[in-house]
């Protein structure tokens, strides 16, 4: 039985960007297999966009797909609006694609600071904004949901850029989620831990078999578990879930900041 606040909400499209490969891919895919149509969008790599549109067409649901690129700031929000366009509406909007240049802070080049931002925090705001304004015009409510990391909440050296980038992020979805409620759009991050996808080097792999002594669960998350968070906040039983961030990390942030792959040892285990 659902509740009076839940059944107001039925999503019927979703747009994921950076639905190419990894996370996006996966939550595309749970995001039709919830009876949403979708629209796809890949940077680098048009196979892999076209090889998620297949999945999402077996499931009996429609796919676009389109190129974007959240660097080029003048013209990824209308990349957000066309494919909102041929969807006919843009119910949930998952914020997934960007990027990171690992260097010291000492060492970091103005270019690397200002790709990784521009991407993870600039490129996000623009897309963003386009989904919610198309939400609030169409009176339905909404989700949006922000790809995020551990390091949003957590830094780790050589990662200056990425964990201001995902700070920002962070920041900019709760204050849409306290802007926005009053549209009935929930605004939510999702942070994972070490993955199992290309962006890790590890090509969509089978993480259990993956040691690591510096996650309590002891292995990398394989995409679909953070695809499934996705699909919870998107969906009508989460209607009252909104301004949070869920870590998906196996216990990586119980570990501290410097927690992660690096470990080697179960030492810690002892006490």
């Amino acid at each position: 039985m659902s509740s009076p606040a839940q059944s107001q909400f039925s999503p019927r499209t979703a747009i994921v960007t950076a639905s190419d490969s990894g996370i996006g891919k996966a939550t595309a895919v749970a995001l039709a297999q919830a009876g949403m149509d979708i629209g796809i969008t890949w940077h680098s790599d048009q196979q892999g966009g076209e090889e998620t549109a297949e999945e999402v067409r077996a499931l009996g649901r429609q796919a676009f797909v389109a190129q974007l690129d959240t660097t080029d700031l003048e013209g990824c929000g209308d990349v957000i609006d066309s494919l909102a366009e041929q969807l006919g509406g843009v119910d949930v909007f998952v914020n997934n694609a960007g990027t990171g240049d690992n260097a010291p802070v000492l060492e970091m080049t103005l270019e690397q600071w200002r790709h990784t931002v521009s991407a993870d925090l600039d490129g996000a705001f623009v897309c963003i904004q386009r989904a919610a304004r198309r939400m609030v015009a169409a009176g339905r409510g909404g989700r949006i949901i922000g790809i995020t990391s551990v390091h949003e909440h957590q830094p780790r050296v050589g990662s200056g850029a990425y964990d201001a980038a995902k700070h920002g992020l962070g920041g900019l979805l709760k204050t849409a989620a306290i802007e926005l409620g009053q549209h009935q759009i929930t605004v939510n991050a999702v942070a994972p831990g070490e993955i199992a996808t290309p962006m890790t080097g590890q090509t969509d792999e089978d993480p259990t078999g993956t040691e690591r002594p510096g996650i309590p669960l002891g292995r990398p998350g394989d995409a679909w578990e953070i695809a499934s968070v996705v699909a919870f906040l998107a969906s009508p039983a989460a209607s009252y879930v909104t301004g949070a961030s869920w870590p998906v990390d196996g216990g990586m942030l119980q570990m501290g900041p410097h927690g992660g792959s690096h470990i080697e040892s179960n030492a810690w285990r002892e006490g």
